[in-house]
């Protein structure tokens, strides 16, 4: 995604307006009396804000244009759902409109296809969720969510599992000093740990103090994989003798590892 694009959708980014709180206070009240023109402006004063919203999901390899007008419809539906009689700051209130929306966008149009009646049960809990913390002011156990729903707890764990936005190694988890730390800098490598690499190491410095013979043996032996009399045929000696500098390269090697 080009996030550094300074026209998008035929917008110029760079000549984008900032309203101010009270500038946008009084657009509200004229939007609510049915102002197209407020309408306009105040819209076009909160695209940076879309702008800022759509650099989250730069991983994503999205086109910036989509993005943008998804955005877009959030803004313009939290627009129109904007309580005026409540104390909140329009961007508060919008943030989540926009984010949800785009989301939303991304699951419906994300090649890893969920079955329509995973979704139906993920929505349901999802639901559900939101009534049992506001009737019990605490988040609900997964078993809880069940039993509302009448479902075993596995099926509501899969469904929830089914919509969660895959995300990219590369997606920055959080910055420090300055430099960005990526998921796959949190995902543990159980393959090549330390310990492993030490190993290798060890091997490489012990087999260059073969003679060239026994390295000759030991690669087609362990890394090629032929037996002891096809190691002979090759280079044509005895089986024993293969034998022979086999085991005396393997006692050489383990005096320095």
């Amino acid at each position: 995604m080009q996030i550094n694009k300074v026209e998008i959708c035929g917008v110029n980014t760079s000549e984008l307006p900032v309203l101010k709180n009270n500038q946008m206070m009084d657009l509200l009240v004229k939007i609510k009396a049915g102002d197209e023109d407020a309408r306009q402006q105040f819209v076009r004063g909160n695209l940076r804000l879309v702008l800022s919203i759509i650099q989250k999901f730069n991983n994503r390899g999205e086109n910036i244009d989509d993005l943008f007008q998804i955005g877009c419809i959030g803004l313009i539906k939290a627009i129109d759902n904007f309580d005026l009689s409540q104390n909140v700051r329009f961007s508060t209130y919008a943030v989540p409109m926009i984010i949800g929306e785009i989301r939303r966008y991304l699951r419906d149009n994300n090649p890893i296809r969920v079955s329509r009646s995973l979704k139906d049960i993920a929505y349901k809990a999802l639901q559900v969720r939101e009534k049992l913390i506001t009737n019990n002011s605490k988040e609900p156990t997964v078993s809880e969510i069940a039993k509302e729903l009448d479902l075993e707890v596995e099926s509501v764990v899969m469904a929830l599992d089914a919509i969660q936005d895959p995300i990219s190694l590369f997606d920055p988890v959080y910055q420090d000093n300055g430099d960005a730390i990526f998921v796959m800098d949190q995902v543990q490598d159980k393959k090549y740990t330390d310990e492993h690499w030490l190993q290798e190491i060890a091997l490489k410095e012990a087999i260059k103090k073969l003679n060239n013979r026994e390295k000759l043996v030991l690669d087609l032996r362990f890394y090629k994989g032929r037996t002891q009399i096809e190691v002979a045929d090759e280079i044509g000696i005895s089986q024993a003798q293969v034998s022979r500098i086999e085991k005396n390269a393997l006692k050489n090697m383990r005096k320095y590892i």
